[in-house]
């Protein structure tokens, strides 16, 4: 398989024609100490201290699915706390950094090319992932289709439909966007038919059920969706893997009262893992995702803002 790299190598004609804004935090958010993430309000009175706290997980999967999978999890989160939680179905992208943005949501996971932007605009402040017991995480994007689709290779999409999940998704959209255009000089709308299946799961299932003839998914879900059997492994094939992207990041909405957000924090370090359904779920991932390992914005997330830039993604919040 060929490496990613090219990805942060493109050619500066691309990138000149790309209009494009570097990553900046909305004006209503202040960052003094450089970190690229909001700071902690200083006064009182913006500070927010809820009676329940609402937690959602990025909208990969089916929400009924992982109000199971994440429920111990969140009952550690109440204990430690000392509140209430609720688990919050969301469906988009767009819908999770709204809630956050709206004061509607107070923890979450946003997925690695939604995180950006729920940071910009949401005041997102993410501090952990999910990695193996040894400190390995990560994912990559595959393209996939099914065998007897007529693509072998990249260049066989040329005239061809190819499934997207979102706009915000980093392997979804937007790092295969680029790859296309870098390596393959395809262009969505120009040389293949780009259809947009609003999650992983929906690309995945539409490959392996014959809708799609290909669709660029982040392969932890694969893996994950294999390991329940909704998918069977014959039914699918890669015909790409890129070089390895961080995982979902987890954090808080910049304004919970600072010793809350350190109580947040505590539940996800000081969470046990074994025998717990989180670990049933995530295990099946390469490398096992087992653990939360803290991480920073600016720097697990600086490949993905170099894609933001090179793809043209705008941080201009609505």
């Amino acid at each position: 398989m060929r490496k990613f790299m090219a990805l942060l190598a493109l050619s500066a004609s691309m990138i000149a024609h790309t209009a494009h804004a570097e990553f900046k935090l909305d004006s209503r958010y202040a960052d003094a100490d450089g970190d690229l993430v909001a700071d902690v309000p200083t006064d009182p009175a913006q500070l927010v201290d809820p009676d329940t706290l609402v937690f959602a997980y990025t909208p990969v999967e089916d929400p009924a699915v992982y109000a199971d999978v994440w429920k111990g999890f969140l009952d550690h989160l109440a204990e430690k706390t000392g509140k209430k939680v609720q688990f919050f179905p969301v469906q988009e992208n767009a819908a999770q950094i709204e809630a956050m943005r709206a004061g509607r949501l107070h923890v979450s996971g946003f997925n690695t090319g939604s995180n950006p932007i729920a940071v910009a605009c949401a005041g997102f402040r993410p501090f952990a992932m999910m990695a193996s017991k040894k400190g390995e995480f990560g994912y990559e994007m595959e393209i996939i289709t099914y065998p007897g689709s007529g693509v072998e290779k990249i260049e066989d999409l040329k005239g061809k439909q190819l499934a997207f999940t979102s706009e915000t998704s980093n392997s979804g959209f937007k790092a295969p966007s680029a790859l296309l255009k870098s390596e393959y000089k395809l262009e969505a709308g120009r040389d293949f038919e780009p259809v947009f299946s609003g999650k992983h799961d929906n690309s995945i299932l539409g490959v392996a059920n014959k809708d799609y003839p290909a669709a660029a998914v982040a392969n932890s879900v694969l893996k994950r969706m294999v390991a329940r059997e909704v998918v069977k492994e014959d039914q699918i094939r890669s015909i790409f893997k890129s070089q390895t992207f961080p995982t979902t990041g987890y954090g808080v909405a910049y304004n919970l009262k600072p010793e809350l957000q350190e109580k947040i924090k505590d539940a996800f370090f000081s969470f046990n893992w074994e025998g717990s359904a989180l670990l049933k779920e995530f295990q099946s991932s390469e490398p096992p995702q087992e653990s939360f390992i803290p991480i920073t914005f600016k720097d697990n997330w600086s490949v993905i803002r170099q894609i933001d830039e090179a793809t043209g993604v705008s941080y201009e919040c609505k």
